[in-house]
């Protein structure tokens, strides 16, 4: 029997550019059409921003592990070197920091990468990388949506097309940065163990390489259905790391044990401690602006969203450094540290970047700070985290959840009751404060807050939290649900 099928079957989402790229369900909307066509595109507009200040031709093009992203990658490539550019394909997988940093060790246009990150299966994705290093800025994104419709021809000399490693380079960049003899002692000696889950992604291999240590990595394959989940670095995803750990017993007597966790293209971290507790960025931030200012000296601005946790603040103010908050997206952060002398730009997702490397969320870099900040200090992440509670005298907790709408009509009524009648109260609490850069973060009498956001792109409403203990936390958590529902 034949299945009918309406016109509208057949109309694809419109190409957008979200904070860190455009993605779309593959077959459906990321096709290799598609692909050819934003890659071309997007090689001209690299050209227009940055081939003056460069002088360079060339444009970087890399891929994750998701099914098919080395045949898009190779799509895109081509119809780069067709409009007449140069072009550098990565042999392989990398982080897309790895091609972030490859685009400026090489002084190129920028770089182009096939990547949907955290989002699940379904999904791939084209993330555009500057010449600076980092994510492009919005403008850049808004003039290749705005030449989406042009005609391109091929260029009567077509660009060089290479093959590189972009891995070695990378890689050494990075082991500049840190104590790494430190680190690789600790291994050797039996007073580190590391566990890496890498979620089926771009950070496999890397803690490996970058240490030359044996490293306990997990979901280390290619596996394109990522176990039925979404290479997310959340607890739901992470059961068989959290078990793992808190059953493991160090070799050594009072040996470390650090876990650290990589999403899918290896630009966001969250860690385990040695006992198999879930760490967020929320907790590694803190503890990397101490380490960053005691142990190599560093200052400058703390960049942080308003979903950060207001302990990020209390151990800046420790350490004497000035604090800037943006909108949640790490483009709003990256914007600022080309603007600022930064120390560190972070976000509650996971993305942490540094002043002193370029504008851009690198896990592994993270990942090495962390490791780095256990051997120095000899603790495990949890006690010294606490340390930095009692330093500071800020206790807190922090959750967050996702709530589906029904449709975007409900969301957009939410969104009209926040900008018209915002909440003078929340669970029995008076807002003493409103910041609306982002949706709306609700500061309460006790010091607590709740953020309000809702995703540019979907029927989904963002609840965030921090409070003085989980149950209040839940408690702000639900009382937005309730609120939610009421008016929807």
């Amino acid at each position: 029997m034949a299945i009918a099928l309406s016109p509208s079957t057949f109309i694809h989402k419109p190409i957008k550019f979200g904070t860190d790229g455009w993605r779309g369900m593959m077959a459906a909307d990321f096709t290799f059409e598609r692909v050819q066509q934003v890659a071309q595109v997007a090689a001209h507009v690299l050209k227009q921003c940055y081939g003056e200040q460069t002088g360079s031709n060339t444009v970087i093009v890399g891929h994750d592990r998701r099914f098919l992203s080395p045949e898009f990658a190779r799509t895109a490539a081509e119809a780069i070197a067709a409009q007449g550019f140069d072009v550098m394909l990565s042999e392989d997988f990398a982080p897309t920091p790895a091609f972030s940093w490859a685009a400026k060790d090489q002084g190129a246009l920028g770089a182009v990468v096939i990547t949907a990150s955290h989002n699940p299966a379904a999904y791939n994705g084209f993330k555009i990388k500057s010449a600076f290093g980092g994510s492009v800025p919005l403008e850049v994104t808004q003039k290749v949506e705005a030449q989406l419709d042009q005609t391109f021809t091929p260029a009567a000399q077509p660009g060089k097309l290479t093959r590189f490693d972009p891995w070695a380079s990378y890689c050494q960049e990075l082991q500049s940065k840190v104590d790494l003899a430190a680190i690789q002692a600790a291994i050797t000696n039996g007073q580190l163990t590391v566990f890496a889950d890498v979620m089926h992604g771009s950070a496999a291999t890397g803690l490996a390489r970058l240490l030359g240590q044996p490293v306990q990595e997990l979901n280390t394959d290619a596996d394109p259905l990522f176990e039925g989940g979404a290479p997310e670095p959340l607890p739901k995803y992470l059961q068989r790391m959290l078990k793992k750990i808190a059953a493991y017993q160090p070799e050594v007597a009072g040996g470390l044990v650090a876990g650290l966790v990589f999403d899918g293209d290896s630009d966001r971290i969250a860690a385990v401690d040695g006992r198999g507790q879930f760490l967020s960025s929320q907790i590694l931030i803190p503890i990397l602006i101490d380490h960053l200012t005691q142990v190599h000296g560093y200052s400058g601005e703390v960049i942080k969203t308003i979903s950060g946790s207001n302990l990020i603040p209390q151990v800046a103010a420790l350490h004497n450094l000035p604090l800037h908050e943006t909108a949640v997206g790490y483009k709003y952060i990256a914007d600022r540290m080309l603007e600022s002398q930064a120390l560190i730009g972070g976000e509650e997702s996971g993305g942490v970047g540094y002043g002193h490397h370029i504008p851009e969320r690198d896990a592994l870099l993270s990942a090495l700070y962390v490791l780095e900040a256990v051997v120095k200090s000899g603790m495990d992440l949890s006690d010294r985290y606490r340390q930095l509670q009692e330093k500071t005298g800020y206790f807190s907790d922090y959750d967050r959840i996702d709530l589906p709408l029904p449709n975007m009509t409900i969301r957009d009524q939410l969104l009209q009751e926040l900008q018209t009648n915002c909440p003078q109260t929340v669970a029995g609490k008076a807002v003493t404060h409103c910041l609306s850069i982002d949706g709306y973060k609700l500061t309460l009498a006790d010091g607590s807050w709740l953020l309000i956001r809702f995703s540019g792109t979907e029927p989904v409403l963002r609840l965030y939290s921090e409070a003085s203990t989980l149950e209040e936390v839940h408690k702000h958590l639900n009382w937005a649900k309730d609120w939610a529902t009421a008016i929807g």
